[in-house]
């Protein structure tokens, strides 16, 4: 009788021991490979999409503006316009207005109101509450005004007010 002999056993197959270093390398080039699929996801998903872009021929404003928006509520309408005026006629701190046509924001808001009082003491209060958060020392707009060096403080308080304005539907 014969008899078949075992085939001798093969050793049994072990991963290697990896130390940190080449375990960070082989994370890195997994992650390399997921974050290339995922630009070129984001290339195919968003090809048909035209980007029109203007050519710029002024510089840009150094102090943020809102965009003018037709759906825009009555107070933050009348807050962009108000910004609008001092941009334009420019900025008063210590008097409602001076002989060169420059005026403080309260004024800034009735002139923009054209006479409609509770619309331009809404957006007064507003404003105050918007000068407030960011200055929390402010007792009125007139005094918090004042204290100021540039027009800047002040048309970004105009901005946050309007702002918060259109977020409330006001």
């Amino acid at each position: 009788m014969t008899t078949l002999a075992p085939a001798p056993a093969s050793p049994p197959i072990t991963a290697p021991v990896l130390d940190f270093e080449a375990r960070l390398a082989l994370t890195l080039a997994e992650m390399d490979g997921r974050c290339r699929t995922a630009v070129l996801a984001v290339d195919i998903n968003s090809a048909h999409i035209a980007v029109d872009v203007p050519e710029l021929t002024a510089p840009l404003p150094l102090t943020p503006t809102l965009a003018p928006n037709p759906q825009a509520t009555p107070i933050a309408g009348l807050l962009q316009r108000a910004r609008q005026r001092i941009v334009t006629d420019g900025w008063c701190r210590d008097a409602n207005f001076d002989e060169a046509g420059a005026v403080c924001p309260i004024r800034a808001i009735r002139l923009e109101a054209h006479g409609d009082r509770r619309l331009a003491d809404d957006a007064c209060v507003l404003l105050l509450e918007s000068i407030e958060r960011a200055f929390p020392g402010a007792n009125t707009i007139p005094s918090w005004n004042a204290g100021q060096t540039s027009a800047a403080p002040v048309l970004l308080q105009f901005d946050q007010a309007a702002q918060l304005a259109h977020s409330r539907g006001v």
